[in-house]
This record gives C-alpha cells, structure tokens and sequence, in this order.
C-alpha cells in the first residue's frame, strides 16, 4: 500500500501500524510504554500523530495503515498534547535521576527537554508510595520503587510472559497500581526483565549505584580478583558509544585493572569446566536412563524457578556449577593453594550480565567448606558506572591480556551468553566422550538463532540425541509442561530465564531488543569462529588443572557440583 508521512509517499506493507511505517523509514515518533518484545498497549499516548481527515488524535503505535492515508506525525496540537500527557505522566514520577538504571539514556527527560515540560507542575500524587525489596532478608536482590511507576504495565505484561507472574495488578483508591503478588504460590525468581522492559527506572538490582565503590572501599587489603562473564565483553561497549555487539575483551581487562584490580580471570573458562562435568554427565544419563531428560543449571533465575515452581523436575537439573561459581571454586582453592594465599585474604567480584547471579552467591548449597566464594557480583551497567564514575574510556585504554590460569577460554566457553550457547559447547565435548571420536565439524547452528524454542536431533554415532533449547522462563515453563504429558520428549534441555540468554540479562545495558540481543550474541559466536581452541576438553589451562588438581571424583564433586532443593517463599 502507499500512505503519506509528512506529505512523503511511503510504501507500507497491510498490517503495519504508522510507527511501524514510521521507524523502517526513519521517521521519528517518540514512544515511552512501547516495547518490542511486548504487545501494544497504547497507555502513555506520546506517540499521537494526526490522520488527515479524521478528529481527533490517534497513537502510532496501535494504529493501522490504510491505502493512500495522510499522516502527520509533528504539529503544534501533536506537540500540546505530548506536552501535556508528559506533565501527568511526571506527576506520577517521583525523580531520582543520579540514581536510575536509565541514567544518561533517560526517555522521559529527553522528550520533557524537547517539548519544554514543567516536570514538577503538578505534585507527584505516588511519593509516599512504597519501595519493594525482594529477595533474602538480609541482602534483598532486587528493588520496586512504586514512586517511579508510570503505570505502563510492562512489568506485569514481561512478569507474566516468563511464567511467574509475581508483578500483580491491584486497586489502590481511585487507580490501579503494580504490586508484588502476596500469594504463598508465587515469588520472584530474579530474572531482572521488569529492569529492562520499564521506561521509567522504576526497577533496578539492589544497591545498583549505592555499592559500586563497595570492591575497593571494603577488600581491607586483600588481594582484589574479578572474573567477567562471556557476555560482557559484547555489551558494555555500547555504554561507551560503540555499536552493538563489539567484543572488547581486552579492553574490558585493561578497564578493571585500572580501577585497581590486582587480576582480572575470564569466566569464559569456568564455562568450559562446567562444560566438561555436563558432557560428562549427559554421557551418564543416556547411558543410565535416570533422571532424563537432563537440564542445564548455568542460570540460577532458571534453577530457582524449578525449585520453587517445578520441584518435581530438580533431580533433572544437571549438579555442574554454572560458570561463575565452578571458576569463583577454583579460585579460593586451587589458585590460592598455587600461590600460597589463603583464601580468607582474597575479595572476589564477579562481573555479570544478570541479577540472579547477586542471589546466587548467597546459596548455601554453593559454599565450599562453610565459606560463601564470591564477596560481590556487580552487573554490566554498574562496571560501567564506576568506569564513568573514575573517567575511564575503554575507546580510549590500551588493551590487557586477563590474567593466568583463567586467561584463555575456549570458543565453547565464549558461547555461553548466547541462547543454545551452553548446549552447544556441552555437545562439543559429549560427542567426544560418547563416540570416542572428536568432531569434523563443531557447529551446533540447531542451537543457535533467536527462536523461543529450538529443538533438533543430534546424532553422536549410532546414538540420536533429542535436544530443545528455551530462550526466556515462559518457553521453559512450555517445556516443563509438554513434559508432563510426555516425559521422555528430549534428552537434554537448555533453559536461560532472558530472551536472548545471557546477552539479553537483566544486567546489560539498556535499551534492548531481539535485533540488540541478536547482534550481542552475534559478536560472541565471531570470537568462537576465530579462536585457535574451540573445544572445552581442549582447552590447555583446563587440561592442566585437570591434571593437576582435579585428580578425583572426591575433589571434582566438592568443586564442581551442587545439589538443589524445594524453595518456598519468605
């Protein structure tokens, strides 16, 4: 069809809505409640444009196009109106700027400043409302300030699209106001995506700017460790300006050892330990016929939802410890052992794409002889707030190596922040260990790509394997439930809580969106294709402290592997 925007012929396809229309040929319209992961909703009324012919003004977002209609998306009306729905929308919010998740990326001041809104015209008619911390009592995960909401829903709407649930409309007076559910049968599983689907900052990680300086204010001399996760290095850079899916490893290294870090490790290689203990217990699996099919357990918003929601499927989940805790394991034994340090006198930061890993580390069931492994797990946004905070320019900063025995990944290890990155690399290495045989070819594309669910038959030798891949809790809970019906489905099932896996965290950057996640993962699976070692068994600093040190089921078990349990809420 042929429409006109601003008296330009457009060529729109049916179906399309006139932001739609408006976004592929680069025509700007201002939006606040509209997301592209969720459904349109139409509430915040920014996006209002004129329709030649009709009263009246109509939302972009939700309106269709139809043959040879004559749209007009900036006039004084459209302005007095957006003028006007941003004074009410600022009257429900209350401002901490400094202080926000959006910081410098803020929507609502870009447009309060484009059409000159009086932000405080109105008295804020929600600053007496209630801030919400969820989590453990005595270190809460994540926080709700209700003072901030704009009432746009995208919460609930993501909430309820995972599978949870836990964000709650309720009536309050006059409106209706988000709440976290009351009901014994619901709990935040902390998978962060109320963060990165509010426009207004309403959500953050605890202590998300509060803490930043907590790793160099409170380590009392110890010797300061930080381990980045695979997923880092393909986000942060666009908090400096660069385009999606730039991988700055190095950089990144040389960044941390800047604010004062004495060794930066690589995550990466914990992904490919936890690699090599899932191959090898998928191989045990198949073989014994118990407790399949086998789940993957790198995402702890993944592992808590099954515990607290599908109890039943725990002895699924496969007792590798995800990436962060099985290298945080060797860090405060075998590393401190090599180097004659006790582990007491190293402070340990994790960097991570996702607030559940802050939860995580508190688990009791991860603790090595009574003692908790990592002191602090900052995400990718506050790391690049601090960078900011001390003016470092990773555009600017000479590269750094990361630093041995956790210095040089495998690709396998890399791929882990991409959805079907984990099942991936496990298949890398349980084709070795079922067939005997390594593989010619080591891409799993099966895996890849941005679908909710992905699901195929692998063949490792005369043996087919049956794999599905989730992308975000909702196509989990799909899983679960078509598991119910027929238990033996698949052998083995990757699940990370985010869209996208990790690249997609509650702890990434912020805007994002499919074509963002895309292009993040996109940038890990480059680093694979290139790297000289693509196999986790073939990995020489792996192979080595499997040499060395992991010479036991005994120590293997008490380093490698966890165990899970029923979660009830508190």
């Amino acid at each position: 069809m042929k429409i006109y925007i601003n008296n330009k012929k457009i060529k729109v396809r049916e179906g399309q809505t006139i932001f739609e229309a408006c976004k592929e040929n680069g025509i700007e319209i201002p939006t606040l409640c509209f997301h592209p992961d969720l459904k349109v909703k139409a509430y915040c009324r920014i996006c209002v444009v004129q329709i030649e012919g009709r009263k009246g003004l109509y939302a972009a977002c939700s309106t269709k196009t139809e043959e040879g209609m004559k749209i007009t998306t900036e006039s004084e009306e459209i302005s007095r109106a957006r003028k006007i729905n941003l004074e009410l929308i600022f009257s429900q919010h209350q401002e901490e700027c400094y202080d926000c998740v959006w910081n410098s990326r803020c929507q609502l001041l870009e447009l309060a400043k484009k059409y000159e809104v009086e932000i405080n015209k109105f008295q804020d008619r929600k600053k007496r409302y209630p801030v919400y911390n969820f989590g453990p009592v005595q270190k809460p995960i994540l926080n709700f300030d209700s003072t901030k909401c704009i009432d746009c829903r995208n919460c609930v709407e993501i909430c309820e699209k995972q599978g949870v649930g836990f964000l709650e409309l309720q009536e309050r007076g006059n409106f209706t106001e988000v709440f976290p559910s009351e009901k014994k049968e619901k709990d935040c599983v902390y998978c962060g995506q109320c963060i990165t689907h509010c426009p207004a900052g309403s959500f953050e990680a605890e202590g998300e700017f509060e803490e930043i300086e907590k790793p160099f204010r409170e380590n009392n001399g110890k010797l300061i460790i930080f381990q980045i996760a695979p997923s880092i290095r393909t986000s942060i850079g666009e908090e400096f300006g660069m385009e999606h899916g730039t991988a700055i490893t190095d950089k990144l290294v040389a960044g941390i050892k800047k604010l004062g870090a004495d060794k930066v490790f690589d995550v990466s290689v914990g992904a490919d330990f936890t690699t090599i203990e899932e191959a090898k217990e998928l191989k045990e699996k198949l073989e014994t016929g118990q407790n399949m099919p086998m789940f993957t357990s790198c995402c702890p918003a993944w592992v808590k939802y099954v515990e607290f929601y599908y109890p039943e499927f725990m002895p699924n989940l496969t007792s590798a410890r995800s990436p962060q805790m099985m290298s945080a394991g060797l860090i405060k034994t075998y590393f401190s052992e090599k180097n004659n340090i006790s582990p007491e006198n190293i402070f340990l930061v994790s960097v991570m794409p996702c607030i559940s890993k802050k939860y995580e580390i508190q688990r009791p069931e991860l603790e090595i002889n009574g003692a908790k492994l990592i002191d602090y797990v900052m995400t990718t946004r506050e790391l690049a707030r601090l960078f900011i905070k001390r003016k470092i320019d990773l555009n600017k900063i000479k590269p750094q190596k990361a630093d041995s025995p956790f210095a040089s990944p495998s690709g396998a290890g890399v791929i882990y922040g991409a959805s079907g990155g984990v099942m991936e690399s496990v298949l890398r290495t349980a084709h070795k260990d079922i067939t005997g045989k390594e593989l010619k070819k080591i891409e799993f594309k099966e895996a890849r790509g941005k679908a909710g669910i992905k699901g195929a038959n692998i063949y490792m030798g005369n043996r087919e394997v049956r794999i599905a891949v989730a992308s975000g809790l909702g196509n989990g809970k799909k899983i679960l439930e078509s598991l119910k019906k027929s238990p033996n489905l698949y052998d083995c099932i990757e699940v990370m809580a985010c869209p996208g896996g990790c690249v997609g965290g509650g702890g990434q950057p912020l805007p994002t969106s499919a074509e963002i996640r895309k292009k993040r993962a996109e940038g890990l699976y480059k680093i694979d294709k290139k790297g000289k070692v693509r196999l986790a068994h073939k990995n020489p600093e792996v192979k080595e402290i499997y040499k060395n040190f992991l010479t036991n089921e005994r120590i293997i078990r008490e380093i490698c592997h966890t165990t899970y349990s029923k979660k009830e809420k508190k």
